[in-house]
């Protein structure tokens, strides 16, 4: 058995997305660790834990994660990854498991995996990452704003995200009755019609807004399409339907003749294992946000053979193309105003553009299913976890052999 160790501390229990994103990386090198000259072990670190998430994580998932926290490593043969935001990591800024867990030079190596949805990192985070003997990001994007923000180049390292193209692959499941788990909060129920899809925690950032603006802009009741949004509060209530119609009776929205085109809530947790089916429920995905770390709602739909429509700024530029997808345009830049984003700058994704392109998706249905199925090809090709597995084991090999 192999000396070395690779100890992975992420929000394992969370459900988040540095979560999901850690589960993704090390079930990928759990399945490749035969070719591999290291043991793996995980850590929970950086947020709360969450009893429902882990309790709707298939079996499969569980047994690898108790046999992954039960792996025993030596500090001095260990390479830690700081997989959180920089302000999780050792001295944490917040109450967590520090990473790494003691000074790091007790270490073999210390890398900090993260990324940031703006056009900057901030001062802090910065000296953190310089700390750090290797920072890995996911994008090109980010690759570029760590080094202007003024992260040491080279220890910035590329390392594209997995995606599970087998667990969301659309042949393995029928489609869920999102009718059954969600809220009507406008407009009257439409039969078999076209759906919409978006998946986003509540926040600006992440472009509802944009998306309830255009969507009711576009269509009425006669258009026979509905938009379902699987949302879960950050940092605000849950009361998403009062915030829906606020919102609405506020803006320069008009009620169309017909009365307002459907818009569905579903607020409840799903669990992981029927997320899948989730996606297979809808016609095309829709997320028109701000600012993207990665992005993984757009690329877990994609792996469906999901059209996407994603603002083309930030994560989503490293992987969605006019070929796969359907790139929304920015109109312009605008200046973050809240919490860790004040002062920064992100997109403001066109609203005209975004009617355009869901009422393009939605009557040219030959060309959506082409780009979706073109999408699901890009998945496997670049981002499925075997792929990724060997970028990260190679980079893991370059180190300990130094």
């Amino acid at each position: 058995m192999p000396s070395h160790c690779v100890l992975w501390m992420a929000p394992f229990l969370s459900g988040g997305g540095y979560s999901s994103e850690g589960w993704s990386y090390v079930l990928a090198l759990h399945s490749h660790r035969k070719m591999q000259s290291f043991r793996l072990a995980i850590e929970h670190h950086g947020d709360l834990e969450s009893l429902e998430f882990w309790e709707g994580l298939p079996q499969d998932m569980k047994n690898i994660a108790i046999e992954l926290y039960q792996t025993q490593c030596r500090m001095n043969e260990t390479i830690v990854i700081c997989h959180s935001e920089p302000g999780a990591w050792y001295p944490p800024l917040f109450q967590t498991f520090p990473c790494p867990p003691s000074l790091y030079h007790n270490f073999k190596s210390v890398i900090g995996r993260t990324m940031f949805e703006t056009d900057r990192v901030n001062a802090e985070h910065v000296e953190r990452c310089n700390i750090m003997d290797y920072v890995w990001v996911p994008t090109e994007f980010h690759m570029s704003t760590f080094v202007q923000s003024g992260v040491d180049p080279s220890k910035v390292v590329k390392i594209v995200q997995p995606v599970d193209v087998n667990f969301f692959d659309p042949v393995r499941y029928i489609p869920l009755d999102l009718a059954s788990r969600a809220k009507l909060v406008l407009g009257s129920g439409v039969s078999k019609g076209f759906v919409f899809l978006s998946v986003f925690k509540w926040e600006y950032r992440k472009g509802w807004d944009v998306l309830l603006k255009s969507y009711l802009k576009e269509f009425s009741k006669d258009d026979r399409v509905a938009l379902y949004l699987l949302t879960n509060p950050y940092h605000t209530d849950s009361n998403f339907g009062n915030k829906i119609l606020d919102f609405v009776e506020s803006s320069d929205v008009v009620e169309p003749v017909s009365g307002w085109s459907p818009v569905y809530v579903i607020d409840t947790h799903i669990a992981l294992s029927e997320l899948p089916r989730v996606y297979k429920a809808a016609d095309a995905f829709v997320l028109p946000s701000r600012g993207e770390g990665w992005g993984r709602p757009l690329v877990e739909a994609m792996s469906m053979a999901l059209p996407v429509i994603a603002t083309n700024w930030s994560g989503p530029t490293e992987y969605l193309t006019e070929e796969n997808g359907y790139p929304l345009p920015v109109d312009r830049m605008s200046e973050g105003t809240e919490g860790p984003f004040k002062g920064h700058l992100w997109a403001e994704p066109s609203e005209d553009k975004l009617q355009v392109l869901m009422r393009q998706v939605m009557s040219n249905l030959t060309e959506a299913i082409a780009k979706g199925k073109k999408a699901r090809e890009d998945m496997i090709s670049r981002f499925s976890p075997e792929i990724v597995a060997n970028i990260v084991a190679d980079h893991i090999q370059k180190i300990l052999e130094q």
